[in-house]
């Protein structure tokens, strides 16, 4: 994390409106502004809370400073903070500067491949009306930002100050306008040349040879190219400093003229690109003959657009004039004709406030198409138009190092196409294109896709296609555990022909893959079959006794066939049926037929139609099937988060449960139950996933003492 002061140099330019106005402009773009906070003023709303500002800070008639402290804090590419640690940040820089109680706009933007944001502080106290101008705000902030990065966990970078404010301005041109500085051009050229240097003359020549010349400017010296370019001598080297080479080499000697050719240099500075992959000189030279005639066809333009404002004005007056005319020749009153002079008058100055207003928005169109660009914005220009050598040039940037973070990517290294079939948003200096998918962002830097952080599902999947159509079927994926999960769910649920290079990831994608087609199956089958009668259905495959007294058992027969339950066995027939107690002390109403195993007398208890609730009440073999399970999806959920803990049925799962599907597992049929936060594992035989069958995911089921499952899908008999 980087926080930076942009001092305004210039008073007179300093305008608070004007900032956050800048702060606030989508600048035809969906991906620049993020969240606008506005602390310490009486309205949320920028607008609102400028005009507070602005107030506040004419209310200081002393201060001839700066009233306004713009702070920009950069976060590394790759780095996207929660908004509740971006806000915790800018409070925390403010009130270490000593801002906590000013009023201030804060706006995040995202347009760039660096997170940033934007601090516009009224430097005027909005109750004592004083001005606080932070002593040294560079070291200040430095310390804050070293504290910031321990507390909240993000990238160390060093904030130790290892160049002098010149280098560091020179190195912030050099990234805006991708041209190599001055500074740079004598380090590379000639630094070393100028240190060897034995004498006053021996440094000269260096200087000359070089197309510069060494000359004194106020208590120091500065170095000057043939263009007018200058820069201090002591910022390219700390030897090259007035004291340090007057202790050398003596009294400073001026630069000797010599005759004729002698002065003639063999190296001279030019604005060129900075150090590229490729070759951008043919490019170069485009943009530098663009720029030249730059000037001629605005001044041409601009010369056409006054004629034609200063043509229609006229025909407006000429017409006005008619108008007049036509009006005295009329044989009206006095008044009457006073009163059309009136309506032409007026109709006149309309006109030509139109067409004074059409003529500015013309020039204002005109300047902004022919305004002045430095290289990596024209090479941005070109490139937003579709020219591909204009974006392989900014991607070919030393200061383009690729995307970090949650990526997607081809699995060996090798582009079918170069570019997408999407709608771009914008394209950064480094040659990175931001699309825009609804809600998400998708960052394409010619090697890796990268998603935003709040990607939807849609973003997801749209990320997933872009990358089928220019890596092919297999891509890798980087980034979060959580980030790969929603992937692998993206893919399975759009049913992509895709295959991940990681082999865990593949392995989870087919494995819920799987779970998806058991899924559907199960609910085509559910479908497909008439809806049958609520029943309890034992865990274990048994049939249980309902509410009722009767047993769940299918095929009961037609509507209307057998009387309901409250119909059957009533006193009138009491002397007809033979009555028997069972083991549990239910009285039943039995036919004439008795079972086998019971006798007229009495009743024997038949312990198999129920199955314990101890921890003996599963087999060997649906133990091992039932722990193999639990086992993989638990490891599964060190990887895939939202995969929920597995455990094993006990008698506490007794109540209501969500029904959440079935598996198979070594010839084991599982029932997998969800309360709560968990998934409980049940096993059961065929005839209960028949019965299981008919329920759809999330129907509601309930676990009995007995061990049963109460659905309560269907018709209760």
């Amino acid at each position: 994390m980087i926080a930076k002061h942009i001092a305004m140099k210039s008073v007179k330019k300093s305008d608070f409106a004007g900032l956050v106005k800048y702060m606030t402009d989508e600048q035809e773009k969906c991906e620049r502004v993020g969240w606008v906070s506005v602390t310490n003023c009486h309205s949320d709303r920028s607008d609102a809370g400028v005009l507070e500002i602005i107030t506040t800070q004419e209310k200081n008639t002393r201060a001839e400073s700066d009233k306004t402290f713009h702070l920009v804090v950069s976060f590394p590419a790759g780095e996207q903070p929660d908004e509740d640690i971006l806000k915790a940040i800018e409070t925390k820089l403010c009130d270490g500067l000593g801002y906590g109680e000013h009023q201030r706009v804060s706006v995040v933007h995202h347009d760039t491949d660096h997170l940033h944001i934007h601090i516009a502080v009224n430097k005027i106290h909005p109750t004592r009306y004083t001005l606080n101008d932070p002593y040294y705000s560079h070291k200040v902030l430095g310390k804050l930002c070293e504290k910031l990065e321990q507390e909240y966990g993000l990238t160390r970078v060093n904030h130790q100050p290892l160049k002098l404010g010149s280098e560091n301005r020179a190195n912030d041109m050099e990234h805006h306008a991708g041209v190599e500085s001055l500074l740079s051009w004598i380090k590379r050229e000639c630094l070393e040349q100028l240190q060897a240097a034995t004498s006053w003359a021996d440094l000269h020549r260096v200087l000359q040879e070089n197309g510069l010349a060494l000359k004194e400017r106020g208590n120091g010296l500065v170095i000057t190219a043939q263009d007018g370019l200058t820069v201090k001598a002591s910022s390219v080297a700390r030897e090259l400093s007035k004291a340090k080479l007057e202790n050398k080499f003596g009294a400073f000697e001026p630069e000797s003229i010599r005759p004729g050719n002698a002065n003639s240099p063999k190296n001279n500075y030019e604005a060129r690109p900075v150090r590229s992959r490729i070759d951008t000189t043919l490019l170069f030279a485009q943009y530098k003959t663009e720029q030249q005639g730059m000037g001629a066809k605005r001044t041409k333009e601009w010369a056409l657009a006054r004629e034609h404002k200063i043509r229609l004005i006229e025909e407006a007056k000429r017409s006005a004039k008619l108008k007049r005319a036509a009006t005295k020749l009329m044989g009206q009153s006095r008044d009457e004709k006073k009163l059309l002079y009136a309506m032409t008058s007026k109709a006149m100055r309309n006109q030509i406030e139109i067409i004074n207003k059409q003529y500015r928005q013309e020039r204002a169109n005109i300047f902004k198409k022919y305004q002045p660009q430095q290289w990596a914005d024209w090479l941005r220009r070109r490139a937003t138009a579709g020219d591909q050598e204009a974006l392989a040039a900014l991607r070919a940037r030393q200061l383009s190092q690729g995307l970090k973070a949650n990526t997607v990517g081809a699995a060996d290294g090798q582009l079918m196409k170069l570019g997408v079939n999407a709608a771009q948003d914008s394209i950064t200096k480094k040659g990175t294109i931001i699309y825009r998918v609804g809600a998400s962002a998708i960052r394409d830097d010619g090697g890796t896709l990268k998603v935003s952080k709040d990607a939807t599902k849609d973003g997801m999947e749209a990320a997933l296609r872009m990358a089928m159509e220019r890596y092919g079927n297999k891509i890798t994926v980087t980034g979060s555990i959580d980030f790969k999960a929603k992937i692998i769910q993206a893919a399975v649920t759009a049913k992509l022909p895709i295959t991940f290079a990681d082999a865990s990831l593949e392995q989870h994608r087919h494995a819920l893959l799987e779970k998806n087609n058991l899924t559907e199956s199960n609910h085509e089958s559910t479908q497909q079959r008439r809806p049958g009668t609520g029943s309890g259905v034992n865990v274990a495959g048994y049939k249980a006794t309902t509410s009722a007294g009767f047993t769940g058992k299918p095929n009961l027969g037609r509507i209307g066939c057998d009387p309901p339950p409250e119909s059957r066995n009533r006193l009138r027939n009491l002397s007809d049926v033979a009555v028997v107690r069972l083991a549990s002390g239910t009285e039943v109403l039995l036919p004439g037929h008795v079972s086998d195993h019971l006798e007229q007398q009495g009743t024997q208890p038949n312990h198999p139609l129920r199955r314990p609730l101890s921890g003996e009440r599963l087999a060997s073999e649906e133990n091992v099937a039932t722990n193999k399970y639990i086992e993989e999806r638990n490891q599964k959920r060190v990887l895939l988060t939202n995969i929920l803990k597995h455990r094993l049925y006990s008698q506490s799962d007794v109540g209501e449960a969500t029904f959440a599907g079935l598996r198979k597992v070594d010839n084991q049929t599982l029932a997998l139950l969800k309360r709560s936060d968990e998934i409980v594992v049940v096993p059961i035989d065929e005839t209960t996933v028949r019965k299981l069958n008919k329920l759809s995911l999330d129907d509601p089921v309930t676990l009995t003492q007995q061990g049963a499952i109460k659905t309560t899908k269907g018709r209760h008999r």
